[in-house]
């Protein structure tokens, strides 16, 4: 009863035409005057700021030539491993005797290089084709390897020759940051598993390169620098020794600074 006598009193009172409207205090004015302040910078920063853009990708510390997959042309049962992993080889060096049904016969590199990988021990019995080692072509053991980048060719097509790249090795990402470097060249067109298994000579690394379609390769060569290990890292001077060939290391690829409207678009 006492509200609804309120309400008819009010509703009964002359209005109050008089007083002056009052549209924001001042600390509404204030407020909204850093409001369109930060609305201005953001704007002008969307149209004149950049991002920067970079694009992962997975790869292989390798060298320019690649390497290649030896299989033996015979079968029968290995006697003797003439060859270790690490060894340099010359052109028709040999690798490995077996015993075959037309006597003894030697499996020799086809080509000089350095072996990576032996898949064969004293005692196994191999058919004909069956893989022996891979070797990597790489005549100077000092020469410098490379970082080869395996991308989707939608994604290689915005990246050009020289931008930066950061390489992360997972024996030394931890302690020394990562691996610099900058690109030297994108492939043309997509490489199909076989041509990746060709270079790499490893049919594992190539499935998985290719597992999301044929691929495009980037070559990204390593930034020298008078560091222990002749590379240039990210901190910390880098690792006491040359990061090994055949380890698969990560990418992120620094593309050219887009504006942020540009990014918003599709």
């Amino acid at each position: 009863m006492q509200f609804r006598q309120k309400a008819l009193s009010k509703l009964q009172s002359p209005e109050e035409l008089d007083l002056p409207v009052r549209f924001a205090r001042p600390q509404g004015r204030l407020v909204l005057a850093v409001t369109l302040a930060v609305l201005a910078a953001g704007c002008c920063w969307a149209l004149t700021g950049t991002v920067p853009a970079t694009l992962g990708a997975s790869g292989v510390l390798t060298h320019a030539e690649g390497s290649y997959l030896l299989q033996s042309p015979y079968a029968g049962q290995v006697t003797a491993v003439l060859a270790r992993e690490g060894q340099q080889l010359t052109p028709g060096a040999p690798l490995l005797t077996l015993t075959t049904d037309r006597g003894e016969k030697t499996v020799r590199a086809v080509a000089a290089g350095r072996v990576t990988t032996l898949r064969t021990r004293i005692g196994s019995v191999l058919a004909t084709g069956a893989d022996v080692a891979t070797v990597e072509k790489v005549t100077d053991p000092a020469e410098a390897p490379v970082a080869v980048l395996y991308l989707p060719g939608a994604d290689s097509a915005g990246i050009a020759a020289g931008a930066p790249v950061d390489l992360t090795v997972p024996t030394a990402a931890a302690r020394y940051g990562v691996l610099r470097g900058h690109v030297a060249q994108v492939g043309r067109t997509p490489l199909t598993p076989e041509q990746i298994t060709g270079f790499l000579g490893d049919t594992r690394l190539a499935a998985q390169f290719a597992r999301q379609g044929d691929p495009v390769a980037v070559v990204v060569r390593l930034d020298r620098a008078a560091t222990p290990s002749g590379y240039r890292w990210s901190r910390a001077g880098g690792p006491p020794d040359a990061p090994r060939t055949t380890t698969a290391v990560t990418a992120a690829v620094h593309l050219a600074d887009r504006r942020p409207v540009d990014c918003l678009l599709p």
